[in-house]
């Protein structure tokens, strides 16, 4: 309850970037500090059991809830985050050359809704400058993914080039790759999601990770980041051209422009959405993801979880991982040992004896 008594109402009453820096620059005092991560994982920890680790990709996940992209852009934090019971990570989104990102106010919260509205633009140092902190990082506890996009002032007919140059830059620091196709808050960004510039962007990137794992010995895996505004029918090609490209699974879903049932005046502010009223969109994509691929593509699920229950739906839906996000805003880093506890609990209660058991379950 330390966070929810005492640092939440602190932060809520600053800004929201301000607030964000703040704990990331808190964090990442707290991973160089001696002793700093250990007590992190005293108070935050969670412990690894064998109902809840999952292999994937080739890794180990010691627990299958991550930190979704966004809150560590720049890989600034990784010691702490990696202290506070996440079985993985994203940083990013990075972009070849950093880039300001969109201008300020452009992080909003609606307290009743339990939602976040964010235009960032992606706002990052670019990638060298992450790769040398990555290279920083001596003693990696949880598996780090690197989930890269575009610069800004990149047309998209060029986007290709820029997702094989972070490739190129970061493929010795990444455990696995995502790459974002789908934030709303760079101009076109999306229209990458669909037809023949979704399987040309794919097609470079697949070929600039097999010149990769020929260069370093050592093949990776790539996700690919959908949105959640989309039709069935546009969700069905999109699946239809990333299953056969060579991609190892997919992450559902990124922020959504949609706004329906929210009561808070920042939901009039343009940008995307996370939080609670994510939630069952992108339950549904999953499950429409995990169905038409048989569930032969691995997914990673994300958005609006904010309790066991939640994580769970999507994991019965088809994922096999997931992530939050928002909810580490909301509920603190107490959320990780309440959701890990809460899965074990409902994986007890429908008779599995391990996570990857529940995997679709509602589909079978």
């Amino acid at each position: 309850m330390l966070y929810r008594n005492l640092a939440k109402p602190i932060f809520f009453k600053m800004d929201p970037e301000k607030a964000h820096h703040l704990v990331i620059g808190g964090l990442h005092s707290a991973g160089a500090f001696p002793g700093g991560t250990g007590l992190l994982r005293s108070m935050y920890g969670v412990n690894e059991t064998a109902d809840l680790a999952v292999d994937l990709f080739g890794i180990h996940f010691p627990t299958p809830v991550g930190l979704a992209a966004g809150l560590d852009k720049n890989a600034a934090a990784v010691d702490g985050f990696s202290s506070i019971g996440f079985g993985f990570m994203e940083v990013g989104t990075v972009t070849p050359k950093g880039q300001p990102g969109n201008e300020q106010p452009r992080l909003f919260r609606l307290p009743p809704d339990e939602a976040l509205v964010n235009r960032m633009g992606f706002n990052n140092e670019g990638a060298e400058a992450m790769a040398k902190r990555l290279a920083a990082v001596k003693d990696r506890r949880i598996p780090v993914a690197v989930n890269i996009g575009k610069n800004k002032v990149t047309p998209n007919e060029e986007a290709y080039k820029d997702y094989q140059e972070c490739l190129r830059t970061l493929y010795p620091y990444g455990d696995f790759f995502v790459v974002n196709i789908s934030s709303p808050n760079t101009p076109d960004l999306r229209n990458l999601q669909y037809g023949s510039e979704l399987s040309t962007l794919v097609r470079h990137i697949m070929e600039e990770m097999r010149a990769q794992a020929a260069k370093h010995g050592e093949s990776k895996h790539i996700l690919v980041k959908i949105a959640p505004d989309v039709s069935d029918g546009e969700l069905e090609e999109m699946v239809d051209a990333l299953a056969p490209s060579g991609i190892s699974g997919i992450i559902a879903t990124n922020t959504t422009i949609g706004r329906e049932g929210l009561s808070h005046p920042n939901a009039k502010e343009t940008g995307g959405l996370s939080g609670k009223p994510l939630r069952i969109r992108s339950t549904e994509v999953v499950s429409r993801v995990y169905s038409q691929t048989g569930g032969k593509l691995p997914i990673i699920g994300s958005g609006g979880i904010f309790t066991a229950e939640d994580a769970y739906e999507k994991i019965r839906a088809g994922a096999s991982l997931v992530e939050i996000y928002t909810a580490l805003i909301y509920e603190g880093p107490e959320i990780n040992r309440k959701i890990n506890a809460g899965l074990r609990e409902l994986l007890r209660r429908d008779g599995f004896a391990h996570i990857s058991e529940a995997v679709g379950a509602d589909h079978h």
